[in-house]
This record gives structure tokens, C-alpha cells and sequence, in this order.
């Protein structure tokens, strides 16, 4: 009988939440704008890779199902913006990787049957339920697996954008006190190099001066994209002292430094971290060792007794 309700239940709250997604709900103004200027940053970045380079079979139908995806999330008014700025910050359309997710779920459900049927031929007999518990297991858990993935290597490009951010704004003070203005020197340090990070800021840049905005304020924005206090501090604090080549220099000197005590500071903790962990191992074959030691003796000891 418990079973049956738990069943019932699940059902009535699909059936609920399928109703719910499918009404139409009342539309938010701020939703509504933001989703006018994403889709219009979202066809400037991706609609020229597009004509490159088109999609056909399976990877467009997977594109087109990302779409959907999108606009349902859009017309809900579900931001996801720490979603967004992990994806940013690995190169990766949003479409994709929603179709991704859903995908992985859909496998994950189908495959839940397959690991009862294998038991079941190997002469294992479960109950009549477990098939639906794993597909719902193994779709739950394949539908976050992306997330993580995403979530691990976003941190790991912010803390080498933060690393090559500190440089930059070193260059960017270099520039400054050899003559040059403020959006000189920060053009012509993001030529230096064509990693991942400067180009992006180069880029941003760029595009700054075809739109006709502040720098200052593009960087700004890109610290927004990509989740990076650090850039965006650096936005406000240019367009504070932007006409005052001095007070620029000072605060790019200050925040650079100030960005590799951090980085230093990350840096002992991780090792201390490990060394504690090194600590525990050692200890954990000391007393293994000793268990092995000491057996035999014990052994002897409680078979005379």
C-alpha cells in the first residue's frame, strides 16, 4: 500500500509541475528586458560562429532543443546567472549545455531498467519498484553531473583569470607612467599576449570603442559575465579616477598587489591543506604498521587464555 501512495504521489506532482511549467505565468518587466538583452548578446556572440560553421543531424536537433530550453527558462524568469558566468567562463553556450543536461537525464532513466533487467537475468529477483527508483536516481543524478563539471572548471579559470588579471593591471601602470593615456595603456597591454584572459579583455575592449562606451565601464560589464569581483571593482574604480593619470597608476599598482598577497595567501593554504592530508596518511600507515606488529603477539596471547 505504500507503495502505491508513493507512486500516486510522484504522479500528482508531475502532473502538477507539467501543468505549472506549461501555464503561461504573468510577465515580470525585468524579466522580460533582461531576456531582450540576452538574446541579443546571445545572437552577437553566437550567430556569426553559426553561419561558419552549420549545424545539421543530431547536433542540430540538439541545438534546437537548447533553444527551447532557453526561451522556457527565459519565460519563467529563471535567471540562472551563476549558471551563465560558469559557462562563460568556459567558453560554452548555454543551449548546449541545457540540451546536455536533459539528454543526460533521459539516458539516465532509460538506463535505470537495463541495470534491473541484468540483475534480474543473473537470477538477482528485486522488488517490482526498484526499476523506477533507479530511473529516477540515475536521472537526477546525471542531470546534475553537468553542473559540476561546469561549476569545478569555472573556479579553476577564474583563479587563472585573477592571476592574469594582476599582471595586466601591472602593465596597464607601466604604460601609464611611460606617457601613455588610460585607454592606450589598456589596449596595448592586452596585446601582450594571446592567452584565453587577455584576449577576452581585448576583445571587450574593442568592442567598447566600436560601441562607443567607456572601457571602464566594459570591463565592468565583463566582470558581471564572468562572476569576477576583482574586474568589476577595477570598472568602478577607473571610472572614479579615469582623468587623473597619477591616482590611476596608485590604484592599479595597489590592486595589483594586493591581488598577489591574495593569491599568495591562497597558495599557503592549499599547501598547508595538503600537508595536513599528508600528515593524516602517514599517521593512518604508522598505525597499520603497528597493528601488524602487535597481531601476532596479541594472537598468541588471547589463544592461551
Amino acid at each position: 500500500m505504500t507503495y502505491q501512495v508513493l507512486a500516486g504521489a510522484l504522479v500528482g506532482l508531475g502532473l502538477f509541475l507539467l501543468i505549472r511549467a506549461l501555464v503561461p505565468t504573468k510577465p515580470d518587466p525585468v524579466s522580460a528586458v533582461a531576456r531582450i538583452d540576452a538574446l541579443r548578446q546571445r545572437q552577437a556572440a553566437f550567430a556569426p560562429a553559426a553561419e561558419r560553421a552549420p549545424r545539421r543531424g543530431l547536433e542540430k536537433l540538439k541545438y534546437d532543443l537548447g533553444l527551447q530550453l532557453d526561451d522556457f527558462y527565459r519565460r519563467q524568469g529563471w535567471q540562472i546567472r551563476s549558471l551563465r558566468a560558469d559557462l562563460a567562463m568556459t567558453d560554452r553556450a548555454v543551449e548546449d549545455f541545457l540540451a546536455t543536461k536533459v539528454l543526460l537525464a533521459a539516458f539516465g532513466a532509460v538506463f535505470g531498467p537495463f541495470i534491473f533487467a541484468g540483475l534480474w537475468a543473473l537470477g538477482i529477483h528485486l522488488t517490482v519498484t526498484l526499476p523506477v527508483w533507479l530511473a529516477l536516481l540515475l536521472s537526477v543524478l546525471c542531470f546534475f553531473l553537468p553542473d559540476v563539471e561546469v561549476k569545478g572548471q569555472a573556479e579553476k579559470n577564474r583563479r587563472d583569470f585573477r592571476r592574469v588579471l594582476g599582471s595586466y593591471l601591472d602593465l596597464v601602470a607601466l604604460n601609464l607612467t611611460g606617457g601613455r593615456g588610460l585607454p592606450e595603456a589598456l589596449m596595448t597591454a592586452a596585446e601582450v599576449s594571446d592567452g584565453w584572459a587577455l584576449r577576452r579583455i581585448r576583445n571587450t575592449l574593442t568592442d567598447a570603442r566600436v560601441m562607443g562606451t567607456s572601457q571602464w565601464t566594459a570591463l565592468s560589464r565583463l566582470g558581471d559575465e564572468l562572476n569576477i569581483d576583482e574586474l568589476k571593482d577595477l570598472g568602478a574604480a577607473l571610472a572614479l579616477v579615469a582623468e587623473d593619470g597619477a591616482k590611476v597608476r596608485d590604484s592599479l599598482s595597489a590592486r595589483a598587489e594586493t591581488m598577489r598577497h591574495r593569491e599568495l595567501s591562497e597558495i599557503e593554504g592549499q599547501a598547508g591543506a595538503k600537508s595536513q592530508s599528508m600528515l593524516v596518511a602517514q599517521m593512518l600507515i604508522a598505525a597499520g604498521f603497528m597493528v601488524f606488529l602487535m597481531y601476532p603477539a596479541i594472537a598468541r596471547v588471547l589463544g592461551s587464555i
